[in-house]
């Protein structure tokens, strides 16, 4: 039986460590669940560890192999990223001011939710990173931009080393305990029942910030499909692993060998894919600020206030922006994005609270459109280095 399940896909693994998680939280005794909370923080220590030497790993090597072109394709990366991002909160912004009179009661009150007291793992192994997030990036960009413009190759060819390192890491260990580590976080859930009861309150909230979510991919993928002459839902059918293994593990971070394993499997080239996917999973925010501008615009209507469009334009754009900081963990977007509540829309101590509590429930949704809107990213990146090489051929 191991052996037949072993052979499945990630995408049946990670499902079935879903409904798992769900149906064994109704019945595993504290002991039994506390054990596989201690391998999940174990699990989540080494993936703190483990993404900023991804990340390295992956965009230094893959910079330097796309040769002097990094630097254009670098800036092109970011800005469509940034324009993705601001595209779904302002597309956000249109659909909750048209469907928040309907199905929101201004006049209902919210409710105070009280925070559980959550279960721990019996021990933990604090496993600091070398560097953090930010860190890893700049290094990144630096070697890879570097090794681009020289002619050495010595240092090129550590990196390459590092990278196979890095892929082996991803193939042998983190991909294989991922279905578990997704399993424990499910049954934590069901244990503690902080989510259902947020749920509960805002369920027609959730399902509209999911309907975002999809028409959203179904654009971006339409964009990408038409840039590469691809079928668009072929392209988003490919990218399912990645978006069910993020909401499995609501970290873009932790999802990164998924997704870009998959992004190979539309047709992106092994360096745009070592190169796009962790910057975009760091970057790439439509899902966070979907679920962050709809969340904010309902907190503001049922206490009372009025959404006013210069004062979210200017909340959005500056959302996209300070979201980069949060790091690719559960939550990160939201406690990065808590100043720029606080100071463009007033939201006080509770209101924040509330913000906060809302998003962790739901915090999975957002993240897997995050990390399934990266393939249309790559796709494309991939599709503009392609011309430019033949256009420097025909030259």
């Amino acid at each position: 039986m191991w052996k037949s399940f072993s052979r499945w896909g990630l995408l049946p693994k990670v499902a079935c460590a879903i409904v798992l998680g769900i149906v064994c939280g109704l019945f595993f005794p504290q002991w039994l669940t506390r054990v596989f909370l201690t391998f999940n923080g174990l699990f989540g220590q080494f993936l703190g560890f483990i993404v900023p030497l991804l990340i390295l790993g992956l965009i230094a090597p893959g910079i330097a192999d796309l040769g002097k072109s990094a630097g254009r394709l670098l800036l092109f990366t970011v800005l469509l990223a940034y324009g993705f991002t601001l595209f779904a909160g302002f597309f956000t912004f249109a659909t909750a001011a048209l469907a928040y009179p309907w199905i929101l009661d201004a006049s209902a009150s919210l409710a105070v939710f009280s925070q559980p007291q959550e279960l721990a793992g019996y021990f933990q192994l604090p496993i600091p990173a070398v560097m953090d997030v930010t860190s890893s990036l700049v290094l990144a960009f630096t070697l890879g931009l570097g090794m681009a413009f020289i002619e050495g190759n010595s240092l090129k060819k550590v990196m390459h080393d590092f990278r196979d390192i890095i892929q082996a890491v991803i193939s042998s260990v983190i991909i294989p305990l991922l279905p578990l580590y997704v399993f424990g976080i499910f049954l934590q859930m069901t244990v503690c029942g902080q989510a259902a009861s947020v749920l509960s309150v805002f369920a027609k909230i959730i399902v509209l910030i999911f309907a975002i979510t999809l028409v959203v991919l179904l654009l971006q993928f339409c964009l990408a499909g038409a840039v590469c002459g691809q079928n668009p839902l072929k392209m988003l059918k490919t990218m399912l692993p990645a978006y069910f293994t993020a909401l499995g593990t609501s970290s873009s971070a932790a999802t990164i060998p998924v997704t870009y394993r998959q992004v190979q499997q539309i047709g992106v080239r092994e360096e745009i894919a070592g190169f796009t996917v962790p910057l975009c999973a760091n970057i790439h925010m439509s899902g966070s600020t979907i679920k962050i501008t709809a969340c904010a615009m309902a907190i503001v209507l049922l206490t009372g206030g009025e959404i006013q469009f210069w004062q979210f334009a200017g909340f959005i754009c500056m959302l996209g922006v300070s979201i980069v900081a949060g790091p690719g963990v559960p939550g990160g977007a939201v406690m990065a994005s808590l100043g720029v509540l606080q100071k463009m829309l007033g939201f006080n101590e509770q209101m924040l609270g509330l913000m906060i509590a809302l998003y962790i429930a739901m915090d999975s949704f957002g993240t897997a459109c995050n990390v399934t809107g990266d393939g249309a990213i790559a796709a494309v990146i991939n599709k503009m280095h392609a011309r430019g090489n033949s256009r420097g051929k025909e030259a």
